[in-house]
């Protein structure tokens, strides 16, 4: 379940172009612990409200278990990366961590967000995001079950 919400604001450069700056938040509540959801046709969407045709995007988690990072749309390969984080910081025994002893059971999902990144920038190139073959931006989830965001930021002309 997604809910958007934005702001957009121009704010002009002495001596420059008028610079265009857009903000939106990306919801989510994810109902399992672990999920990677493509957001590369919700950054398009915002690309294309902003106005904006040169310039950058910034689309960051909001959440220290949540993740932000560009890579391929293949399940198989997103199967494989769950497989990887799962092995490198398995979320039990919960009592494995000492930040669990706060009361958290989160302290594998903190470890797997610091290693997939916590956020992107792309380049805005003639309106368009401009990136290599294949690649996508997605929202990885770590520890889900709540409402989560991600911001977009986009500056240009």
């Amino acid at each position: 379940m997604r809910h958007l919400t934005s702001t957009s604001t121009a704010k002009p450069r002495p001596g420059a172009a008028e610079l265009k700056s857009y903000r939106k938040e990306l919801w989510f509540n994810i109902p399992t612990r672990r999920a990677f959801i493509n957001i590369t046709p919700d950054v398009e969407a915002c690309l294309r409200e902003s106005g904006v045709t040169e310039g950058l995007v910034l689309v960051n988690a909001m959440h220290i278990t949540a993740s932000v990072f560009i890579n391929d749309d293949e399940s198989g390969l997103h199967r494989d990366y769950d497989k990887w984080l799962e092995k490198l910081a398995p979320h039990e025994p919960i009592a494995q961590y000492d930040h669990n002893r706060t009361g958290a059971d989160n302290a594998d999902a903190h470890m797997k967000r610091q290693i997939m990144g916590r956020e992107v920038v792309v380049a805005v190139t003639k309106g368009q995001l401009d990136f290599g073959p294949w690649e996508q931006i997605f929202y990885g989830e770590f520890d889900g079950g709540r409402r989560k965001r991600a911001l977009v930021k986009i500056i240009g002309d």
